[in-house]
């Protein structure tokens, strides 16, 4: 798995578990929802993304979006 799928499957996983924090727990949770959101599009625009450094350290090898 390279750098790019990763975030892909990382962030997929967090939408997924802030619908279940809103489902089960509480609408506030939506807040966590928007705010990967709006992650998402800051990093198709600035190519920077907090999770994207992480799995670098963790040994991801770079794909084609995240160098």
């Amino acid at each position: 798995m390279n750098l790019d799928r990763a975030v892909m499957a990382f962030a997929g996983v967090m939408i997924l578990v802030s619908a279940a924090l809103v489902y089960f727990v509480s609408p506030w949770w939506l807040l966590f929802t928007a705010f990967i959101g709006l992650n998402l599009i800051q990093s198709a625009f600035t190519g920077f993304c907090p999770a994207a450094i992480v799995f670098r350290k963790l040994g991801f090898g770079a794909g084609c979006a995240f160098k």
